[in-house]
């Protein structure tokens, strides 16, 4: 039996999960709070754009704490690793790792796009204790069932029927919004009826630093 997972709700992309006394953060980025990775013991880094990669952020976190390490793709591996030697791990699509004792799956491969004129760039999910799935910016469908989704809602790259259909296809026990320091107060009612609604799951919003028990 696996042990109990918390997670806490930061802003925008990004979340901790805690369970035995040890955090895994995915997403530190420039939307998130200043110390955002701090009290890490990992960190998982889906892409390279600023609103989940922020160095300060980052190094912040693993300057507290040296024994912490970050799981990443190469893109964001190749500004890190020389600052922090032996501690940034690159990984693509199809690894699997142990991160401060939580399990984790990497899947996908590339960046939603944005507009046909702009390049796409690298992107990966975690999949985390064969539970949770963070598929940073793009709507990845993982070859494996998802208890809990966290949700990109609000993005340059999305609709809300995209999202709808994601949840949909996806098929998780409930989803949880991120990517949603876009999104105004006036808007989330909308969303919230919408995907509630039509995504065929339960659908839930939590404000930065709210948790729930997974």
């Amino acid at each position: 039996m696996k042990a109990p997972m918390r997670l806490t709700k930061k802003s925008h992309a990004c979340v901790r999960l805690e369970k035995d006394g040890r955090t895994l953060v995915i997403d530190p980025g420039g939307f998130s709070e200043s110390d955002a990775a701090l009290g890490a013991d990992a960190v998982l880094v889906t892409h390279e754009h600023p609103d989940h990669f922020d160095e300060d952020r980052l190094r912040a976190g693993l300057e507290a704490n040296p024994a912490a390490q970050i799981w990443t793709l190469r893109s964001v591996a190749e500004q890190l690793s020389a600052a922090f030697p032996g501690r940034v791990h690159t990984v693509g699509h199809g690894d699997t790792f142990t991160a401060a004792g939580f399990d984790v799956q990497v899947h996908g491969e590339l960046h939603a796009v944005i507009h046909p004129d702009i390049p796409r760039i690298t992107n990966i999910g975690f999949l985390v204790d064969g539970a949770v799935f963070h598929p940073g910016d793009a709507l990845t469908v993982p070859d494996h069932p998802v208890d809990t989704l966290m949700l990109p809602v609000m993005a340059p790259w999305n609709k809300i029927s995209e999202v709808i259909d994601y949840v949909r296809e996806v098929g998780p026990r409930r989803a949880i919004d991120i990517h949603d320091a876009l999104l105004t107060d006036l808007a989330r009612p909308i969303y919230d009826r919408q995907i509630g609604a039509l995504g065929g799951t339960d659908h839930g919003r939590l404000a930065p630093g709210d948790t729930r028990d997974l």
